[in-house]
């Protein structure tokens, strides 16, 4: 059993979230709750097109994860452990990263109502990687509409995630230094990853590593 009953897995691509969640919940037998960006027909879009498809897609994700989130609240969120492999923040990082300041204040409305009903997760652990071995994993992972991802882009994103998780009063949120650790492979660093978890995170902003 993991401690708190519903984890929020976040990171920037190819950081580990959702190779991550598969573990937990495979672990302690409980939910397992995936982003289904599959079914975004904008991402690919947006990457060709970022400035033309950045509200779109935006939108479109925001309006997945409502719907999403919202059947999993409907079968009882708390039965058993949760874990997912994103948090319902993630939407406002992106926005703020992607879009210009009125279309994120149309946005920020939208966020607003929707998710004003949504349980917070107990826990949101982020995975934190370094730049270039965040580009090595979009390499190796081989999505085409990935490729042409740049480096200030994800510089961006870190950044405005560091900054909003900083900012998430009354929630636990535990940053995790990878480093050059694979928790699919590492059996070691998947071990203490879980043993951080599960000790008494308190509320606020704290730092962990493998």
């Amino acid at each position: 059993m993991m401690r708190y009953p519903y984890i929020a897995i976040e990171g920037l691509i190819g950081a580990g979230k959702t190779t991550l969640a598969r573990r937990l919940a495979a672990m302690v037998h409980g939910r397992l709750v995936l982003e289904e960006f599959d079914d975004n027909p904008f991402l690919p879009r947006f990457y060709q097109e970022p400035e033309r498809y950045a509200f779109s897609v935006e939108l479109s994700f925001l309006a997945q994860r409502y719907h999403q989130l919202k059947r999993v609240t409907e079968q009882d969120l708390f039965s058993n452990c949760t874990i997912a492999d994103y948090s319902i923040g993630k939407s406002l990082v992106f926005a703020h990263v992607t879009l210009p300041p009125d279309e994120y204040a149309l946005f920020m409305d939208l966020y607003g109502i929707m998710y004003a009903d949504l349980p917070q997760p107990d826990l949101i652990v982020y995975l934190h990687l370094g730049i270039e071995r965040v580009r090595e994993r979009i390499r190796s992972r081989g999505r085409s509409y990935e490729q042409q991802i740049g480096v200030d882009y994800l510089m961006q994103l870190q950044e405005r995630y560091l900054d909003h998780l900083q900012k998430r009063s009354g929630q636990r949120v535990l940053v995790v230094d990878l480093g050059d650790r694979d928790l699919l492979h590492d059996e070691q660093a998947f071990n203490r990853l879980v043993d951080q978890m599960n000790t008494d995170v308190p509320v606020g902003y704290r730092i962990g590593s493998l």
